[in-house]
């Protein structure tokens, strides 16, 4: 007999069924013997009955997370037994075959209920269990809706999902690289990319012209709630588009998103609110202002796209200048002259969309001509030696004939969070770091042996 999901029981009455799982949990009510059975579908009740003493003597010895399979009859519950609260709540299963698969320790914590009061570094120490439980595991699934809508609408629109290399050159985009020694080339280094974002504009050099990815990024910074050291973004780079075309595709994915995957959720305004950086500064001393018109409710949501940016700010020592977005951010053409004359004044082709309170991506349209690219790098402290180095591969691409180009990138690990009413990022990835930056479960980061560091040539410094 084939097995079948738990969910698929609803519709077997009087069918015999073959069903595989974990247990949830036991109740003895007299001499009968109920087992929730769980698997990734849902849940199905399991009667054991003291007539067939083999499958009886085993179920006896059932604990919880013991994974077993079961072949039984499937019957209609008795009146006033029905479980309204489950979607197999009016069926269940008489056992007429137990087997035992695997049995589990006793767990450090209850994973039947919600584990979102549990101590974190238990929760993540234990993350395969934590997974378990009916709330994560309805968290990744809405990740997996939303990123398969995400690729399914953008395939559609005519775009192509191209991989980027994650082993990459270290270049100076706002924080630390995490670097990766390289065993063939001695005292050289790879980074891990903090976006991919010279390779989306080296793929508009392709002619590739409309490119996505579901983007793995990487960045050395001190985590909080809605930041982890590796976060997982949207990216996007079209070639002859303007500013608006970019803020439109985002705008129409959202809206259709929500409206497949999230259908209880109301969205504050439609078009998006486009607001100018000065005046949400002057009305909400923010650049990420929450609009939502009840702040309680939280099936309300309100986007809002901030344009019309400074380029710069003056850096803390106040030698060089800060980009406010990144040193590809086209300034506006007629702020050029600017760059020389007082570059605080110059504004920027630069996007952000902001959802409830929270910066969810940003994007902009870029720079293509290699002598504003190059201003741009002086001004943010790069010498002319500097400038070869880091970004002489970039530059002379420009070379080669570069359409216009420009793109955004919506963080997806936070643009869930929100969607979910999740306090932090860390309730929908699958295997977060700590607040620390550590993964409990693999004991990451560790230390490594003296051959492996040889084999790089390097050494620890204690």
């Amino acid at each position: 007999m084939k097995r079948i999901q738990i969910i698929e029981t609803a519709q077997r009455a009087n069918q015999n069924v073959f069903v595989s799982g974990w247990v949830h949990s036991r109740r003895d009510h007299g001499k009968i013997i109920f087992i929730d059975l769980r698997d990734r579908s849902g849940l199905v009740q399991i009667v054991f009955i003291p007539n067939d003493k083999k499958t009886y003597f085993l179920a006896n010895q059932l604990r919880p997370e013991w994974v077993i399979e079961i072949e039984g009859k499937v019957k209609t519950r008795p009146k006033g037994m029905k479980n309204p609260k489950i979607k197999t709540g009016k069926i269940e299963i008489d056992a007429k075959k137990l087997s035992i698969l695997a049995k589990a320790d006793v767990l450090p914590f209850e994973i039947d209920k919600d584990t979102k009061n549990i101590n974190e570094e238990l929760r993540m120490k234990y993350r395969y269990l934590d997974l378990r439980s009916s709330r994560m595991q309805k968290n990744l699934e809405l990740r997996h809706k939303v990123i398969k809508y995400i690729r399914d609408f953008l395939t559609q629109k005519g775009f192509w999902e191209v991989e980027t290399p994650i082993l990459t050159k270290s270049t100076p985009e706002g924080a630390r690289d995490y670097l990766v020694p390289s065993r063939q080339h001695p005292n050289s280094f790879y980074a891990l990319p903090q976006s991919p974002q010279q390779y989306k504009q080296l793929l508009m050099v392709s002619s590739i012209e409309k490119y996505f990815q579901i983007a793995r990024c990487f960045r050395d910074e001190d985590p909080r709630g809605d930041r982890q050291p590796e976060f997982t973004q949207l990216d996007i780079e079209m070639s002859f588009v303007s500013q608006e075309d970019i803020l439109a595709l985002i705008e129409n994915l959202f809206i259709s998103l929500i409206k497949e995957v999230f259908p209880e959720k109301k969205i504050t305004q439609v078009p998006f609110f486009r607001l100018s950086y000065d005046d949400v500064m002057k009305k909400y001393k923010t650049d990420k202002p929450d609009l939502r018109k009840d702040k309680k409710n939280p099936d309300e949501l309100a986007f809002a796209f901030v344009v019309n940016w400074p380029m710069f700010e003056k850096s803390k020592d106040g030698k060089h200048w800060d980009p406010h977005h990144h040193i590809f951010t086209s300034p506006k053409q007629e702020d050029i002259p600017l760059l020389d004359k007082n570059p605080s004044k110059v504004r920027s082709y630069q996007h952000d969309i902001v959802l409830n309170g929270y910066e969810i991506g940003g994007g902009s349209i870029r720079i293509t001509d290699p002598f504003i690219q190059t201003k741009v790098l002086e001004l943010v402290g790069l010498n002319k030696d500097e400038i070869q180095k880091r970004f002489g591969h970039l530059l002379k691409s420009f070379k080669y004939g570069i359409p216009p180009h420009g793109g955004i990138a919506p963080g997806i690990d936070r643009f869930l969070m929100i969607l979910l009413n999740e306090p932090n990022i860390r309730e929908v990835i699958a295997f977060p770091k700590t607040g620390d930056g550590q993964d409990l479960m693999m004991e990451a980061p560790s230390e490594i042996d003296k051959k492996q560091l040889k084999e790089i040539s390097l050494k620890v410094l204690k």
